[in-house]
């Protein structure tokens, strides 16, 4: 009996180990199967090159961080490298929900991320054509999701995403404006916070999702610039009719000086 006991415990013991060893291990993949999953889908949403330096993930605790997330420029003669760039982002999951049809994030929170506009903040820029090519793909997606857009078991419906509260804070934007000289100039732009996408039964897509974040990112990225490229040109167009103002007084006041001494002589004074 003892000795039935000792190898039970054993085996226990065992078990244990083996367990969290698999768990560790799956972890370990995880974090490269969810780096390698952003750096394949993203690009085929966004029509742009996409990487990440690097993802953790704890699968017990449900905690993941992703840093380094940079989202590059279109194609077109854009002077940055990147429209969209990350430093850190954290994520808490519902771990139970990886593997289920719906994966629920309970929330997200990325801080001072960096976004370039570069072109017409009133025409085409290179957010704006992110923005149009997420659009196309998330009305493809839309569609595909259908009852009656194929067959069934002909297409398979993306995976859906529940994000119960999402946060990005301290946004920066640097602007390159066509036409403008000199250095580009930065602006923050408020705040954005998202709650409840996706709770209902049929949860949202990941190229919803990212039509939803990045619409109000570049939306109130765009506002933020064309303001303040306003303001800069009224300062400018400003700055140049009180210059012109000012030679034009600086030239009648020359010429007053010399007609007065003009007469001044004529009349021996």
């Amino acid at each position: 009996m003892k000795k039935l006991k000792k190898i039970l415990l054993v085996t226990f013991i065992l078990v244990v180990v083996l367990g969290l060893a698999a768990v560790i291990v799956a972890g370990l993949c995880l974090d490269k199967i969810v780096k390698a999953g952003i750096e394949t889908v993203a690009p085929a949403i966004t029509k742009t090159s996409v990487t990440v330096a690097g993802v953790s993930i704890s699968a017990l605790s449900g905690s993941a961080g992703i840093t380094g997330l940079v989202i590059g420029n279109p194609e077109g003669t854009y002077k940055s490298t990147n429209a969209i760039s990350l430093g850190k982002a954290a994520v808490s999951v519902v771990p139970g929900s990886l593997l289920s049809d719906k994966i629920v994030v309970r929330s997200v929170q990325v801080v001072a991320p960096e976004i370039t506009l570069e072109g017409n903040p009133f025409g085409e820029n290179n957010l704006k054509k992110i923005l149009d090519n997420v659009n196309a793909i998330a009305a493809s997606v839309a569609d595909t999701n259908k009852p009656a857009a194929a067959p069934a078991g002909e297409k398979k419906s993306a995976k859906k995403i529940e994000v119960d509260d999402l946060l990005l804070s301290g946004i920066k934007v640097t602007a390159r404006i066509t036409g403008m000289e000199g250095e580009p100039f930065s602006v923050t732009i408020p705040d954005i916070h998202f709650t409840n996408l996706g709770t209902g039964a049929d949860g949202i897509t990941a190229a919803e999702l990212t039509q939803k974040i990045l619409s109000e990112v570049i939306t109130g990225s765009i506002k933020a610039v064309g303001e303040r490229a306003k303001d800069i040109m009224g300062k400018t167009a400003g700055n140049l009719i009180k210059g012109a103002g000012d030679t034009a007084g600086k030239a009648v006041g020359d010429t007053t000086d010399k007609l007065k001494k003009g007469l001044g002589n004529l009349f021996g004074k």
